[in-house]
Protein backbone atom coordinates (compact mmCIF):
# COMPACT_ATOMS: atom_id res chain seq x y z
CA UNK A 1 0.00 0.00 0.00
CA UNK A 2 2.74 2.10 0.30
CA UNK A 3 4.14 2.13 -2.95
CA UNK A 4 0.84 2.94 -4.20
CA UNK A 5 0.42 5.94 -2.17
CA UNK A 6 4.19 6.91 -3.12
CA UNK A 7 3.24 6.88 -7.09
CA UNK A 8 -0.54 8.61 -6.17
CA UNK A 9 1.75 11.28 -4.45
CA UNK A 10 4.48 11.46 -7.17
CA UNK A 11 1.19 11.86 -10.09
CA UNK A 12 -0.18 14.65 -7.47
CA UNK A 13 3.60 16.46 -7.19
CA UNK A 14 3.96 16.56 -10.59
CA UNK A 15 0.52 17.44 -11.43
CA UNK A 16 0.97 20.60 -8.88
CA UNK A 17 4.56 21.53 -10.64
CA UNK A 18 2.97 21.94 -14.25
CA UNK A 19 -0.20 23.80 -13.18
CA UNK A 20 1.41 25.61 -10.45
CA UNK A 21 -1.49 25.20 -8.28
CA UNK A 22 -2.77 23.41 -5.62
CA UNK A 23 -6.23 24.51 -6.70
CA UNK A 24 -5.41 23.52 -10.39
CA UNK A 25 -4.02 20.17 -9.67
CA UNK A 26 -6.81 19.34 -7.31
CA UNK A 27 -9.40 20.00 -10.18
CA UNK A 28 -7.72 17.84 -12.69
CA UNK A 29 -7.09 15.36 -10.58
CA UNK A 30 -10.88 15.58 -8.67
CA UNK A 31 -9.57 15.60 -5.05
CA UNK A 32 -9.70 18.63 -2.76
CA UNK A 33 -6.90 21.39 -2.38
CA UNK A 34 -6.37 20.04 1.28
CA UNK A 35 -5.92 16.48 -0.56
CA UNK A 36 -3.09 17.62 -2.69
CA UNK A 37 -1.53 19.86 -0.53
CA UNK A 38 -1.40 17.58 2.45
CA UNK A 39 0.08 14.67 -0.12
CA UNK A 40 2.74 17.13 -1.09
CA UNK A 41 3.50 17.33 2.43
CA UNK A 42 3.73 13.48 2.98
CA UNK A 43 5.77 13.29 0.09
CA UNK A 44 8.00 15.98 0.94
CA UNK A 45 8.35 14.39 4.30
CA UNK A 46 9.66 11.27 3.12
CA UNK A 47 12.21 12.52 0.85
CA UNK A 48 13.38 14.67 3.56
CA UNK A 49 13.67 17.42 1.27
CA UNK A 50 10.69 20.77 0.25
CA UNK A 51 9.64 20.75 -3.26
CA UNK A 52 7.77 24.25 -2.99
CA UNK A 53 8.24 27.19 -2.18
CA UNK A 54 4.76 28.55 -0.95
CA UNK A 55 2.82 31.96 -0.39
CA UNK A 56 -0.41 32.12 -0.21
CA UNK A 57 -1.22 33.70 -3.74
CA UNK A 58 1.32 31.24 -5.72
CA UNK A 59 3.93 27.80 -5.14
CA UNK A 60 7.09 27.42 -6.80
CA UNK A 61 9.29 24.79 -7.29
CA UNK A 62 12.66 24.85 -5.41
CA UNK A 63 15.70 23.39 -6.27
CA UNK A 64 15.21 20.18 -5.07
CA UNK A 65 11.60 20.14 -6.22
CA UNK A 66 12.79 21.31 -9.97
CA UNK A 67 15.69 18.28 -10.04
CA UNK A 68 12.62 15.70 -8.76
CA UNK A 69 10.00 16.83 -10.94
CA UNK A 70 12.17 16.55 -13.68
CA UNK A 71 12.76 13.10 -13.00
CA UNK A 72 9.41 12.20 -11.97
CA UNK A 73 7.77 13.97 -15.03
CA UNK A 74 9.95 11.99 -17.68
CA UNK A 75 9.49 8.51 -15.60
CA UNK A 76 5.30 9.08 -16.48
CA UNK A 77 6.09 10.23 -19.25
CA UNK A 78 7.67 6.59 -20.26
CA UNK A 79 5.16 4.87 -17.93
CA UNK A 80 2.17 6.82 -20.46
CA UNK A 81 4.07 5.31 -23.74
CA UNK A 82 4.54 2.02 -22.12
CA UNK A 83 0.44 1.67 -21.63
CA UNK A 84 -0.15 3.48 -25.03
CA UNK A 85 1.66 0.98 -26.53
CA UNK A 86 -0.23 -2.58 -24.84
CA UNK A 87 -3.49 -1.15 -25.97
CA UNK A 88 -5.49 -0.83 -28.81
CA UNK A 89 -4.21 3.02 -29.19
CA UNK A 90 -0.56 2.15 -30.47
CA UNK A 91 -0.58 3.79 -33.78
CA UNK A 92 -3.63 6.17 -33.22
CA UNK A 93 -3.57 9.82 -31.49
CA UNK A 94 -5.47 9.80 -28.31
CA UNK A 95 -5.71 11.95 -25.06
CA UNK A 96 -4.01 15.20 -24.40
CA UNK A 97 -2.03 17.78 -26.27
CA UNK A 98 -0.62 20.51 -25.31
CA UNK A 99 0.66 22.61 -28.07
CA UNK A 100 2.23 26.11 -27.64
CA UNK A 101 2.38 28.20 -31.08
CA UNK A 102 3.25 31.83 -32.42
CA UNK A 103 0.63 33.63 -31.87
CA UNK A 104 -0.17 35.12 -35.42
CA UNK A 105 1.21 32.11 -37.32
CA UNK A 106 -0.88 29.81 -34.80
CA UNK A 107 -4.14 31.47 -34.98
CA UNK A 108 -3.48 31.67 -39.05
CA UNK A 109 -1.94 29.13 -40.01
CA UNK A 110 -1.65 26.16 -37.21
CA UNK A 111 -4.98 26.93 -35.58
CA UNK A 112 -7.60 25.65 -38.49
CA UNK A 113 -5.41 22.47 -39.13
CA UNK A 114 -5.46 21.47 -35.58
CA UNK A 115 -8.72 21.94 -36.18
CA UNK A 116 -9.12 19.27 -38.68
CA UNK A 117 -7.47 16.92 -36.95
CA UNK A 118 -9.09 17.18 -34.25
CA UNK A 119 -12.85 16.59 -36.05
CA UNK A 120 -10.82 13.42 -37.48
CA UNK A 121 -9.37 12.02 -34.48
CA UNK A 122 -12.36 12.37 -31.46
CA UNK A 123 -10.08 10.97 -29.01
CA UNK A 124 -7.56 13.47 -29.45
CA UNK A 125 -8.22 16.79 -27.48
CA UNK A 126 -6.28 19.91 -28.00
CA UNK A 127 -4.51 22.47 -25.24
CA UNK A 128 -3.53 24.85 -27.39
CA UNK A 129 -1.36 28.43 -25.66
CA UNK A 130 0.30 31.05 -28.27
CA UNK A 131 3.62 32.78 -27.50
CA UNK A 132 6.47 33.73 -29.42
CA UNK A 133 9.67 33.19 -26.94
CA UNK A 134 10.67 29.78 -26.69
CA UNK A 135 9.69 27.67 -23.64
CA UNK A 136 10.78 25.15 -21.93
CA UNK A 137 8.40 22.34 -22.99
CA UNK A 138 9.55 20.57 -20.06
CA UNK A 139 9.32 22.83 -17.05
CA UNK A 140 5.87 23.94 -18.66
CA UNK A 141 4.28 20.70 -19.23
CA UNK A 142 3.68 21.13 -22.78
CA UNK A 143 4.03 18.30 -25.39
CA UNK A 144 4.86 20.12 -28.64
CA UNK A 145 6.09 23.38 -29.53
CA UNK A 146 5.94 25.52 -32.85
CA UNK A 147 8.57 28.30 -33.55
CA UNK A 148 10.44 30.20 -35.90
CA UNK A 149 14.38 30.89 -36.20
CA UNK A 150 17.12 29.81 -34.97
CA UNK A 151 17.02 27.32 -32.06
CA UNK A 152 19.27 26.96 -29.09
CA UNK A 153 20.48 23.39 -28.63
CA UNK A 154 19.43 21.48 -25.48
CA UNK A 155 20.38 17.55 -24.92
CA UNK A 156 16.64 17.28 -23.44
CA UNK A 157 14.92 18.62 -26.72
CA UNK A 158 13.97 17.44 -30.06
CA UNK A 159 13.04 19.69 -33.36
CA UNK A 160 12.47 18.71 -36.86
CA UNK A 161 12.22 21.59 -39.35
CA UNK A 162 8.43 21.93 -40.79
CA UNK A 163 9.32 24.46 -43.55
CA UNK A 164 10.84 27.58 -44.18
CA UNK A 165 9.95 31.10 -45.43
CA UNK A 166 11.23 34.55 -46.84
CA UNK A 167 10.97 37.34 -44.72
CA UNK A 168 8.97 39.70 -46.76
CA UNK A 169 9.38 43.71 -45.95
CA UNK A 170 6.19 45.23 -46.95
CA UNK A 171 4.28 48.80 -46.58
CA UNK A 172 0.70 49.89 -47.71
CA UNK A 173 0.43 51.84 -50.87
CA UNK A 174 -0.89 54.72 -48.66
CA UNK A 175 2.49 55.01 -46.78
CA UNK A 176 4.73 54.49 -49.68
CA UNK A 177 2.87 57.25 -51.43
CA UNK A 178 3.07 59.43 -48.82
CA UNK A 179 6.70 58.60 -47.93
CA UNK A 180 8.71 57.27 -50.87
CA UNK A 181 9.57 53.64 -51.44
CA UNK A 182 12.82 52.79 -50.29
CA UNK A 183 15.47 51.55 -52.69
CA UNK A 184 18.10 50.64 -50.72
CA UNK A 185 18.45 49.21 -47.15
CA UNK A 186 20.30 53.28 -46.04
CA UNK A 187 17.20 54.63 -47.50
CA UNK A 188 14.98 52.94 -44.30
CA UNK A 189 17.30 55.81 -41.82
CA UNK A 190 14.39 58.04 -43.44
CA UNK A 191 11.24 56.13 -42.83
CA UNK A 192 9.08 54.66 -40.32
CA UNK A 193 9.47 51.19 -39.46
CA UNK A 194 7.11 48.85 -37.12
CA UNK A 195 9.39 46.55 -35.51
CA UNK A 196 8.70 43.40 -33.06
CA UNK A 197 9.14 44.02 -29.65
CA UNK A 198 10.21 41.27 -26.74
CA UNK A 199 11.46 40.92 -23.49
CA UNK A 200 12.35 44.43 -23.89
CA UNK A 201 14.15 45.08 -26.57
CA UNK A 202 13.04 45.67 -29.91
CA UNK A 203 14.02 43.05 -32.88
CA UNK A 204 16.38 43.28 -35.74
CA UNK A 205 15.46 42.21 -39.45
CA UNK A 206 16.95 39.65 -41.12
CA UNK A 207 18.54 40.75 -44.19
CA UNK A 208 20.49 39.74 -47.15
CA UNK A 209 23.98 41.54 -47.83
CA UNK A 210 26.47 39.91 -50.83
CA UNK A 211 24.95 36.62 -49.91
CA UNK A 212 25.56 36.77 -46.30
CA UNK A 213 22.81 37.36 -43.18
CA UNK A 214 22.90 40.39 -41.43
CA UNK A 215 21.16 41.66 -38.75
CA UNK A 216 19.32 45.20 -39.54
CA UNK A 217 18.00 47.53 -36.55
CA UNK A 218 15.33 49.32 -38.50
CA UNK A 219 14.35 52.48 -36.83
CA UNK A 220 11.26 51.40 -34.23
CA UNK A 221 9.08 54.08 -34.37
CA UNK A 222 6.68 51.61 -33.68
CA UNK A 223 7.35 48.84 -31.40
CA UNK A 224 4.94 45.82 -31.07
CA UNK A 225 4.99 42.55 -29.18
CA UNK A 226 2.38 41.06 -31.34
CA UNK A 227 2.55 39.37 -34.79
CA UNK A 228 -0.92 40.36 -36.02
CA UNK A 229 -0.55 43.74 -34.60
CA UNK A 230 2.33 44.88 -36.19
CA UNK A 231 0.66 43.61 -39.65
CA UNK A 232 -2.34 45.68 -39.31
CA UNK A 233 0.09 48.38 -38.06
CA UNK A 234 1.38 48.55 -41.80
CA UNK A 235 -2.33 48.07 -43.47
CA UNK A 236 -2.89 51.24 -41.59
CA UNK A 237 -0.38 53.25 -43.33
CA UNK A 238 1.84 53.35 -39.77
CA UNK A 239 5.17 52.41 -41.68
CA UNK A 240 6.95 49.83 -42.90
CA UNK A 241 7.14 46.04 -41.72
CA UNK A 242 8.90 42.60 -42.09
CA UNK A 243 7.15 39.49 -41.38
CA UNK A 244 6.91 36.01 -42.36
CA UNK A 245 5.67 35.75 -45.82
CA UNK A 246 2.82 33.13 -44.53
CA UNK A 247 1.42 36.20 -42.87
CA UNK A 248 1.43 38.91 -45.31
CA UNK A 249 1.39 36.64 -48.26
CA UNK A 250 -2.87 37.69 -48.49
CA UNK A 251 -2.56 41.50 -48.26
CA UNK A 252 0.41 41.09 -51.06
CA UNK A 253 -1.73 39.02 -53.16
CA UNK A 254 -5.10 42.22 -52.84
CA UNK A 255 -2.23 44.53 -53.02
CA UNK A 256 -3.07 46.38 -49.69
CA UNK A 257 0.49 45.16 -48.81
CA UNK A 258 3.47 45.91 -51.49
CA UNK A 259 6.48 44.27 -51.14
CA UNK A 260 9.99 46.61 -51.19
CA UNK A 261 13.79 45.72 -50.83
CA UNK A 262 13.03 42.46 -52.08
CA UNK A 263 16.98 41.89 -53.53
CA UNK A 264 18.20 42.34 -49.61
CA UNK A 265 14.94 40.79 -48.50
CA UNK A 266 15.48 37.26 -49.01
CA UNK A 267 16.23 34.90 -46.41
CA UNK A 268 14.50 32.27 -45.11
CA UNK A 269 13.29 31.43 -41.50
CA UNK A 270 13.06 28.04 -40.31
CA UNK A 271 9.89 26.76 -38.62
CA UNK A 272 10.76 24.30 -36.44
CA UNK A 273 8.50 21.46 -34.28
CA UNK A 274 10.07 20.92 -30.87
CA UNK A 275 9.00 18.34 -28.10
CA UNK A 276 10.72 16.58 -25.24
CA UNK A 277 13.01 14.07 -25.63
CA UNK A 278 11.30 10.64 -24.62
CA UNK A 279 12.60 7.14 -25.67
CA UNK A 280 9.25 6.52 -27.93
CA UNK A 281 7.66 9.37 -29.09
CA UNK A 282 3.95 9.02 -27.99
CA UNK A 283 1.38 8.40 -30.80
CA UNK A 284 -0.68 12.16 -30.70
CA UNK A 285 2.74 13.89 -31.01
CA UNK A 286 3.77 11.85 -33.89
CA UNK A 287 0.85 11.99 -36.03
CA UNK A 288 0.47 15.85 -35.24
CA UNK A 289 3.94 16.50 -36.44
CA UNK A 290 4.19 14.15 -39.67
CA UNK A 291 0.20 15.93 -41.02
CA UNK A 292 2.55 19.32 -40.45
CA UNK A 293 5.88 17.76 -42.43
CA UNK A 294 3.13 16.55 -45.45
CA UNK A 295 0.95 19.93 -45.09
CA UNK A 296 4.40 21.78 -45.16
CA UNK A 297 5.30 19.74 -48.39
CA UNK A 298 1.91 20.63 -49.56
CA UNK A 299 2.72 24.75 -49.22
CA UNK A 300 -0.35 24.04 -46.64
CA UNK A 301 2.51 26.43 -43.97
CA UNK A 302 3.52 28.76 -46.63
Amino acid sequence: MAQVDTFSGIVIFVTAAKSRSFTDAAEQLGLTKSAVGKAIAKLEERLGAQLFHRTTRSISLTADGEAYFAACASALDEISTAETALGPGLQRPVGRLRIDMPAAFGRRILVPILLDIAKAHPDLQFTMTFSDHLIDPVEEGVDLVIRFGELKSSSGLVARRLTRQRMVIAASPEYLDQHGTPARLEDLAQQKCIVGYRRGVPLSWRVNLEGELHRFSAPGTYQISDGDSIVEAALAGMGLCQMPMSLLRPHLESRTLVSVLDDVSTELIDVHAVWPKVAHLRPKVRHVVDTLVALAEDGRLD
